[in-house]
């Protein structure tokens, strides 16, 4: 059963590793964990959601919380809930952007603060029912939701673009009709049809051939940019109007261009596989920028530490502090959508300007002992600098790279930046080769 707890989540294979006795248990665990006090809960359109998501009321209710059910919402609006309206805890039915046999549950605390899957593994030996039960009822969060979204953005800059927006049979083909109501937009959907089953691409907008239908709808209908959301809508995937995909470093320049824009001198957050072009725009506008190591909960923590007004990941999560510093796809994108309005270029060349190094995706290696490879690492490359604020990071004036071991498998995880694509070629080609006869 452990191997379901994962760094940021619960995870696994339904009804092999996450089944209802399982969410039942999880149920209690977050009770506890909010010591009877108030829970919000939602769910994904998973296949086995809904039952896993009886399960786990159950067990909250056993547990002696005060529940309110939001039922079918995306990820974001569980977070906001807890926010705005001081949960002690919010738990989410849903495995992200994972393939459509899996499931989970994603948590937070109270002040939204992550609960990691580890720490709930710990409370499922030890829970027990409550002495009294808890409470359940439903709440519609729709129409404070949707107006804590449209407040990040001045409606009255908008243009009629024309967006493609790719659901991919996820929980974003229920928020943006009622998020893009009364706004100029023309939109068109594609697999805006909620379907746990996910029949029309894969819910992860990164897996090989998924982005070919938006890419080739936003071609066709000459769109001025296309969208793409995973399942649970935590992470928003650009694509330029010539249906490239648009790297999430440089989605993250975008949004702290307008933040910086509006509030001069503000702190961002980027990880450090990030683009070394990330710190240099963002201290160009003025900005102060912070590096954080991978993973949100990374991030969250020096956003929280330097008061950032935005925070963003390679991986396409980006977090706000007016969002009670918790990620939504949606504002990223309503941000971006205004950026855009204000702008005479189109996506393209914003992208291109944003974007003058040659950096290449980040590429796992298989190695018996991460260790012992970067031990290696240090030795070899002693004359750069070095530091290891995840991983080991090595520097030189007209390239880097970053590797860091995965903390679920034996891999080590590989960026490679360089000034030029034939400069990244060589030196991506040595990097790999390195690891790879220490292995």
């Amino acid at each position: 059963m452990s191997s379901i707890f994962k760094a940021y989540d619960i995870r696994g294979l339904y009804p092999q590793e996450v089944n209802e006795e399982i969410a039942h248990l999880v149920g209690l665990a977050i009770a506890q964990l909010a010591h009877g006090g108030r829970v919000v809960m939602g769910r994904d359109m998973r296949l086995s959601s809904l039952s896993l998501h009886r399960a786990l009321a159950a067990g909250l209710v056993a547990g002696g919380a005060m529940v309110d059910d939001l039922e079918l919402v995306p990820i974001d609006a569980m977070y906001f809930a807890v926010g705005k309206f001081d949960y002690q805890a919010g738990v989410m039915v849903t495995a992200s952007h994972n393939p459509p046999l899996y499931n989970g549950f994603k948590m937070v605390g109270a002040g939204v603060k992550m609960v990691r899957g580890r720490e709930i593994e710990r409370l499922v030996s030890q829970v027990k029912p409550a002495s009294s039960q808890g409470v359940m009822a439903e709440r519609d969060l729709w129409p404070d939701y949707l107006v804590h979204l449209g407040s990040f953005i001045d409606k009255s800059v908008l243009k009629p673009l024309k967006i493609i927006i790719d659901a991919g049979n996820g929980l974003a083909g229920l928020v943006i009709p009622r998020l893009f109501n009364g706004l100029p937009f023309e939109l068109v959907p594609l697999f805006f049809e909620l379907d746990g089953s996910f029949p029309n691409r894969p819910s992860n907008p990164l897996a090989e051939g998924a982005a070919r239908q938006a890419a080739a709808r936003v071609r066709a209908v000459k769109a001025d940019l296309g969208v793409m959301f995973d399942g649970d809508t935590d992470r928003m995937f650009l694509l330029d109007e010539k249906g490239n995909f648009v790297s999430a470093d440089v989605t993250l320049l975008l949004l702290a261009q307008e933040f910086l824009r509006r509030q001069p001198g503000s702190a961002v957050v980027y990880n450090l596989i990030c683009s070394r072009a990330v710190p240099e725009f963002i201290k160009h506008w003025g900005g102060r920028p912070f590096r954080s190591a991978v993973g949100y909960a990374n991030v969250r923590e020096v956003m929280l530490a330097e008061r950032a007004v935005l925070g963003g990941e390679l991986s396409a999560h980006y977090s706000f502090r007016d969002n009670y510093y918790a990620d939504s796809g949606f504002i990223a994108l309503l941000l971006v959508l205004e950026l855009l309005s204000r702008q005479a270029k189109p996506l393209s060349e914003l992208v291109r300007e944003y974007a003058p190094y040659a950096k290449a995706p980040e590429i796992n290696l298989t190695v018996a002992e991460a260790a012992k490879v970067l031990a290696a690492i240090r030795v070899r490359y002693a004359g750069a600098q070095l530091d290891e604020l995840d991983g080991i990071t090595v520097s030189y004036p007209d390239w880097w790279f970053n590797a860091r071991p995965s903390n679920t498998e034996p891999l080590l995880r590989v960026t490679v930046e360089a000034q030029n694509a034939e400069l990244l070629r060589l030196k991506q080609d040595e990097v790999i080769s390195f690891i790879k006869q220490l292995s």
